[in-house]
């Protein structure tokens, strides 16, 4: 599965780089997104970032750090413990809507740009030949394997293509079942350790004892 989250990372970030340039997308860049307190130009622009952070950081050299495993990640993450006004929440929204306020033309250029560059960033995971497998992740201070990094940027790539989708009244596009499955899964088992086992299992099987929710975030 790790293999083919590499392999599948680039068919995520075209189908994340189609919705982000529905015409929709660019005639309601000011307005407020699905993300309260992020613009829908903001969205876009956060959405776009998990190609672009893909091609960066695995265009860089490997880290000589060992790598967390992905579920540590997120238990280290502080923006996965905090509400949606605290700092590390009102960060990402403040940046993005930064990067929005040079307009839908120049990130279709970024787009455009990280689309082309992924293949050969990608090359090095795939043929194994980026020794050592860590990726250090510059903003959170610590480093994953490329896999499960990518795995990381395919849940955002997901879950943010949904919000876009909401936020401009069109229906969420698909992405390869694989991709989808292995992100689910990863929701999933960060959940049950936020609410417990029993908690996710009854939201997927019997609702009528299901708690009010089981986010994963």
């Amino acid at each position: 599965m790790a293999d083919r989250i590499v392999e599948l990372f680039p068919e995520v970030a075209r189908g994340a780089a189609d919705l982000i340039r529905h015409p929709e997308v660019a005639r309601r860049w000011g307005e407020e997104s699905a993300c309260a307190g992020m613009s829908v130009g903001g969205l876009a622009n956060h959405l776009a970032g998990q190609a672009s952070n893909a091609v960066r950081l695995l265009s860089a050299p490997p880290h000589e750090a060992a790598p967390i495993p992905v579920f540590e990640h997120y238990r280290r993450a502080a923006w996965v413990h905090t509400g949606h006004d605290d700092e590390a929440n009102v960060d990402v929204r403040t940046s993005a809507d930064s990067y929005a306020a040079s307009g839908p033309v120049d990130l279709d250029e970024r787009i455009r740009s990280d689309l082309e560059a992924l293949p050969a960033a990608l090359a090095p995971v795939l043929d194994s030949s980026r020794t050592p497998d860590s990726v250090l992740i510059p903003w959170q201070g610590w480093s994953l394997s490329a896999a499960d990094f990518l795995l990381t940027r395919t849940m955002e790539a997901l879950v943010h293509s949904d919000d876009l989708a909401a936020s401009i009244g069109v229906d969420t596009p698909p992405f390869p079942d694989e991709a989808a499955s292995a992100v689910l899964g990863l929701l999933a088992s960060v959940a049950a350790e936020r609410h417990g086992q029993a908690a996710v299992l009854r939201a997927l099987s019997r609702p009528q004892r299901a708690p009010g929710s089981v986010s994963a975030f």
